[in-house]
């Protein structure tokens, strides 16, 4: 088979159903491999970016491991935000790219899409890269990726194939199983007692979780209400612990009760609001951390550490303090107080928290909603309730603007049955509005809000504080409800919360592409950021 026919089978045997990707000179041997192949549907976009974006929002959403295939050189370079992206939110993705012919690799004679060391720069962006020299290697090389990238901390990885070798033909050996991740070992006893005996006598526990600990969403509800403690996330966590259980807070709430924490426990977070959003604040308690990533113990400097999976370490912690016996005097009277003061606190930032109230009355319980670099995103963080684990899916620490869009195009392809929502800014929505026709081709039935003021919202604000006058931010926007519509997506535009509850409820029953376009006066707008970075 050629080295096309070898990839593709090879991800077949992996379990890939999904991949995003747009087909040029070097990798028409792929996409001719993936057109004879009928276990793989192949979604292509409008940009690179977006392919990638998209793998990325499909492997957010599902667990599984999103793919994308791009041409080698700017195709490559356009995609890597979103590999910074997955990277920064351990996420696991697949790049599969081409090469410059094999003997030409090094040279440095100016091959269509030459870069001087392309394999090195996918290896700064990536957990693991590799070039298949021979057809006959892809399977291993394709089986090593997909342990790479889901083996302990997940993240992108990068497999590349010279241009003459994908169209290049030799036996090839598919056969055995798929390639698991990496076991990981029990967490260690010792670590474990000391953890137990540390959180045993703590008065005010709080639990901070992040994306990795999704898998243990149950362990971590029942430590919860063992510990009367509250579980507070940033971005990746929300819904772990669901926002209407007493012990479900938000990054606000849980503030309310950090400066009287004792002792706390991290799970699968970078603990980003202990570090930098929450250090001003001067209080530093006891730290117990859990984590698969050994890295993390010189970076965090817990108390304890246990470098081992999150399921299993809440499982054996469950385990010690149960053993333990003590009765914990009741705090929900206490966390009821806390969140309902910090309810009330939020109101101030109109006018999105009042819009997302109306899309989350109008989103399904197990509906998504997919963030994005602006007011209402920021805003979202601490005012959109999230009850399910996976269903807000957040771009993490790189912030890049005009993540969500195409993200939450992955999104839908990875859940076809299930509501998404989009949450836009102008801004940022217009580094990919271009995915409308992606959405309109494949009928991606993805509901778009986008709110429209004219600017990138936080630069005005940010320059008439610090420097008294505004330049680069006020944006010229076309009308994009009639943009839309000449895409081919249904579009409306909105002015109050009820409104938008209802567009958005039509919208999500139609299951079609659709865009409503809130527009909001710039300075009409509150900042979220006393609830993001609170003050002293």
């Amino acid at each position: 088979m050629t080295g096309g026919d070898a990839i593709v089978q090879s991800l077949v045997r992996q379990g890939v159903d999904t991949v995003f990707g747009i087909p040029g000179v070097q990798t028409y041997a792929l996409f001719d491999a993936l057109a004879r192949t009928p276990e793989i549907r192949v979604v292509v976009p409008r940009h690179e970016q977006a392919c990638a974006y998209m793998a990325f929002g499909y492997a957010r959403s599902t667990g599984k491991v999103g793919v994308f295939t791009v041409v080698p050189g700017p195709g490559v370079l356009n995609a890597t935000a979103a590999l910074c992206t997955a990277y920064g939110a351990s996420t696991p993705v697949v790049c599969i790219t081409a090469e410059i012919p094999s003997t030409e690799i090094g040279r440095g004679r100016g091959q269509l899409h030459e870069l001087p060391d392309q394999l090195a720069t996918l290896r700064t962006l990536t957990k693991w890269a590799a070039l298949i020299e021979r057809p006959a290697d892809a399977p291993a090389l394709v089986a090593e990726a997909f342990r790479q990238a889901t083996s302990g901390r997940p993240r992108p990885v990068a497999l590349e194939m010279p241009w003459d070798v994908l169209d290049a033909d030799e036996d090839v050996l598919i056969d055995g199983l798929p390639v698991d991740a990496d076991a990981v070992g029990q967490p260690d006893p010792a670590a474990v007692e000391r953890a137990v005996e540390l959180l045993g006598a703590a008065e005010k526990p709080m639990i901070m979780v992040g994306g990795g600990a999704v898998g243990a969403a149950g362990a971590i509800a029942e430590l919860a209400e063992l510990l009367q403690a509250p579980v507070v996330p940033f971005r990746s966590g929300r819904g772990i612990v669901p926002d209407d259980s007493p012990f479900g807070f938000t990054c606000a709430s849980g503030h309310c009760l950090w400066r009287e924490t004792d002792v706390l426990l991290g799970i699968g977070s970078r603990l980003e609001l202990l570090w930098f959003r929450w250090a001003a604040s001067g209080h530093r308690p006891t730290l117990v951390n859990v984590d698969v990533d050994p890295e993390q113990v010189p970076r965090l400097e817990p108390d304890v550490a246990i470098v081992a999976d999150a399921a299993l370490s809440a499982d054996a912690l469950l385990a010690g303090l149960r053993g333990k016996g003590r009765r914990r005097p009741s705090r929900l009277e206490e966390l009821a107080a806390a969140k309902t003061d910090t309810a009330q606190a939020i109101r101030k930032v109109t006018p999105h928290v009042g819009y997302l109230d109306a899309i989350r009355r109008a989103l399904p319980r197990d509906g998504f909603l997919v963030e994005e670099i602006c007011q209402a995103g920021f805003a979202s963080y601490f005012a959109f309730p999230v009850y399910e684990p996976r269903t807000f899916v957040a771009g993490g620490h790189q912030g890049t603007l005009g993540f969500g869009f195409p993200t939450a195009l992955g999104v839908k392809v990875g859940n076809p049955d299930r509501a998404v929502v989009s949450i836009a800014g102008d801004g940022g929505f217009q580094f990919g509005l271009a995915e409308l026709a992606t959405a309109a081709q494949y009928g991606l039935g993805l509901v778009t809000v986008l709110f429209d003021n004219g600017a990138y919202g936080n630069v005005p604000r940010d320059q008439e504080l610090r420097y008294g006058r505004v330049i680069g931010a006020e944006l010229r926007n076309p009308d994009f409800v009639a943009l839309a519509e000449s895409y081919g997506v249904a579009a409306s535009s909105v002015e109050t919360p009820d409104a938008l509850a209802d567009a958005v409820t039509s919208a999500v029953a139609a299951d079609v592409p659709a865009l409503i376009v809130v527009p909001v006066a710039r300075r009409s707008e509150v900042s979220p950021w006393e609830f993001l970075m609170p003050p002293t």
